[in-house]
This record gives C-alpha cells, sequence and structure tokens, in this order.
C-alpha cells in the first residue's frame, strides 16, 4: 500500500510540474493554458493528499511535509474558486481555518528551531518560516475577501495567479532542491537546479506586475481553472 501511495506521489507529481510549467508558459486564457491548468490542478491535489497520506503513515519529516501539503491543496483550491462562481461562506472560513492552522503551527515550529540552535529535528527553520508566512498571508487575504465581498478584476485575478504559482513554487522547489538526490549526478548541480525553481517565482511576479499595470477587462481569464 505503502509502495503504491508513493508511486501516485511521484507520478502526479511529475505531471503537476509538466502542466504547470505549460500553463506558466503558454498563452493566458487559450486553450492550452486552460487544459493545462486544469490538469496541473488535479494532479496537484492528488500529489498533496498522497504525499499528506506518507507523511502522516510512515513519520517521513511530518513535521514539515504534513503542512505543506495542506497549505499546497489550500492554495491549488481556492486558486480555482477565485475564478468561480461565488462557493458558499462556509467553504472560504474553512479554508481560512487551515490556512491559520498551517501558519501559526509552522511559526512555532520555526520559533522552536530558531532556540534550538536553526533547526527542529534536523529541519532548519527557513522552511518553517516561509510556509507559516504564506499560510498566515493567505489567510489574511480571505478575511479581507469575505469582509469586502466578491472579489472582481485585477484584485480577482491576482488572488488566482499568486496563489497557483505558489503552489507550483513549493512542487518545484520539493523536486529540484528538496528531491535532488533523485535527479541524476551530473546534472545535480545548483546552477541548474535552481533556475526552474526560481523561473516560477519570476513569472508571478512578472504577471502580478502586469494585472496592475494593465485594465483588468484586457487579461483577465473568466472561469479559467489554471496557473
Amino acid at each position: 500500500m505503502a509502495t503504491t501511495t508513493l508511486a501516485i506521489h511521484i507520478i502526479a507529481g511529475s505531471g503537476a510540474l509538466i502542466s504547470g510549467y505549460v500553463a506558466l508558459c503558454a498563452a493566458k486564457g487559450q486553450t492550452a493554458h486552460r487544459k493545462a491548468g486544469m490538469i496541473f490542478v488535479y494532479t496537484m491535489l492528488v500529489m498533496c493528499f498522497a504525499g499528506f497520506a506518507i507523511s502522516a503513515s510512515r513519520g517521513v519529516a511530518p513535521a514539515i511535509n504534513v503542512p505543506a501539503s495542506l497549505l499546497t491543496a489550500y492554495l491549488v483550491i481556492t486558486g480555482l474558486l477565485t475564478l468561480r462562481p461565488p462557493v458558499a461562506r462556509w467553504i472560504n472560513v474553512s479554508a481560512t481555518l487551515v490556512a491559520l492552522a498551517v501558519g501559526v503551527t509552522d511559526l512555532i515550529f520555526a520559533a522552536e528551531a530558531v532556540a534550538n540552535g536553526g533547526s527542529r529535528n534536523g529541519m532548519p527553520a527557513f522552511p518553517f518560516v516561509m510556509f507559516g508566512g504564506v499560510g498566515l498571508l493567505a489567510a489574511a487575504g480571505d478575511i479581507r475577501m469575505m469582509r469586502s465581498g466578491t472579489l472582481d478584476g485585477a484584485a480577482r485575478l491576482g488572488r488566482h495567479l499568486w496563489r497557483m504559482c505558489f503552489a507550483l513554487f513549493i512542487a518545484a522547489l520539493s523536486f529540484f532542491l528538496g528531491q535532488a538526490k533523485v535527479i541524476p549526478e551530473a546534472i545535480r548541480v545548483p546552477g541548474l537546479l535552481a533556475p526552474p525553481v526560481l523561473a516560477v517565482l519570476v513569472t508571478m511576479f512578472y504577471w502580478m506586475w502586469r494585472v496592475r499595470r494593465r485594465p483588468a477587462r484586457k487579461i483577465v481569464i473568466a472561469n479559467a481553472p489554471a496557473v
């Protein structure tokens, strides 16, 4: 059973990376972008749930992998729902509670790592800080959205973009740097493994800038569950 779950995790993760990069590079709103984005959503969720099951059952770095799986799935789901018709309030509240739980838990772990000389059970403080900060930032965005009502225009598209792109960033970071040992040694060098990860962040910031610079009506992708 564990071997099957691991295989599902690897296959889904590979599909998520491929479809995510395709959606990232494809013309926004076009068929390739929409189809790749839908595949990205499905494969990311399968990857996250499989990774959660592996970490929870086998104790594989659960302190970082379990929150990371929950946060990534949360980002994908809320990023998708942003471009869908308004959803029930309880769904938004539940998603916000997940983000808050991940954020607070990871920041507590980060404080423990710092107090323990820079690591917690062998894990450095930085991943806890990153996931905790993103979790709280996303939860704050959820609360602001619920207070102000449905998002429109650039705000709506920006919320979709950064959540999908950061979910892809987590997947890329986990594979290219977190699992570098499975990559052939000949190309296992930071100069080759880091660019695919950084490219996601650069592209995310580019699109966030573009959303703010151009009228939202020109770039909004209605009901398109894509990156």
